[in-house]
C-alpha cells in the first residue's frame, strides 16, 4: 500500500503499478498519516510518500507523532531522500558550502512573528538561506518582507537563486541577486537560496566559498 499526495504519486507510477494506492490533497496531511499508521497496525505493509527527504518538512515527525499519541505500535522506517534545498544547490552550483539554514515562509503551521524573528536572526548571522514555501497565490507578502529583512544587512548583489520543480521536467533554475529576484517566477513549488556576504556568481554557478586559500 502506498499511500501520499496526489502529485507525489502520480510522479512514482512507475514504482507503483498494482500496489493499493491512497491519496488526498494539500492540507490533508494528518489524514495520510493516519491512514498509514492504521493499515500498517492492521498488518499491511504502508510506505507514506514525501517529496524530498520526509524528515525535512516531510511527513516523518507528524507520522511519529501520531503514532505516539494514538499508541499505534508499529515499526516506521524513515528512509532519506534528497532535500529540496539539496537538489536546488546541486543544480545552481555550490550555494550551501558553509553554514546555512532552511526556513519555511509559510506561516499555516507557525505564525509570521516567529518566522519573521528567525528570518532576522539569520540575516544578521550572515547564513545562507533557503526559503522554503515561499510565495503562493495567496501568499505573497512573506517573500517580500523576507527580501526587506535580507537587504538591511546584505547588499542587493547578493546572489539569490531560485529552483523551481527541481527534479522534475518542469525544472527551472534561475539566478538573480537580491534587488531583483522578487520580479521573477516563485510558487510554492519553488525554493529560494540566498547568498551570504562571501557568495559569488562564478562563470554562470552560485558559489558561496568554504574559504580555503584558492
Amino acid at each position: 500500500m502506498v499511500v501520499g499526495y496526489r502529485r507525489y504519486l502520480d510522479l512514482i507510477q512507475d514504482l507503483t503499478a498494482g500496489k493499493e494506492l491512497v491519496s488526498s490533497g494539500m492540507t490533508q496531511e494528518m489524514e495520510r498519516c493516519r491512514a498509514a499508521l492504521h493499515r500498517a497496525a492492521a498488518g499491511a505493509t504502508v510506505a507514506l510518500i514525501s517529496s524530498g527527504d520526509p524528515g525535512l518538512y516531510g511527513m516523518a515527525g507528524l507520522a511519529l507523532e501520531l503514532a505516539s499519541r494514538e499508541r499505534i505500535s508499529v515499526p516506521i522506517e524513515i528512509c532519506p531522500g534528497v532535500t529540496s534545498a539539496g537538489a536546488s544547490a546541486a543544480a545552481m552550483g555550490a550555494p550551501l558550502m558553509l553554514d546555512f539554514a532552511t526556513i519555511s515562509l509559510s506561516d499555516l503551521l507557525v505564525p509570521w512573528e516567529t518566522i519573521r524573528r528567525r528570518l532576522e536572526a539569520v540575516a544578521s548571522a550572515d547564513l545562507v538561506v533557503a526559503l522554503y514555501n515561499p510565495r503562493s497565490k495567496r501568499r505573497k507578502s512573506q517573500l517580500e518582507e523576507a527580501a526587506v529583512i535580507f537587504r538591511t544587512h546584505r547588499p542587493g548583489t547578493t546572489p539569490v537563486g531560485i529552483g523551481t520543480a527541481v527534479g522534475t521536467a518542469e525544472e527551472s533554475i534561475l539566478l538573480s541577486d537580491l534587488d531583483r529576484f522578487l520580479d521573477e517566477e516563485i510558487g510554492m513549488r519553488s525554493i529560494v537560496i540566498i547568498g551570504n556576504s562571501s557568495s559569488r556568481i562564478l562563470d554562470g554557478r552560485f558559489v558561496t566559498p568554504r574559504g580555503y586559500k584558492v
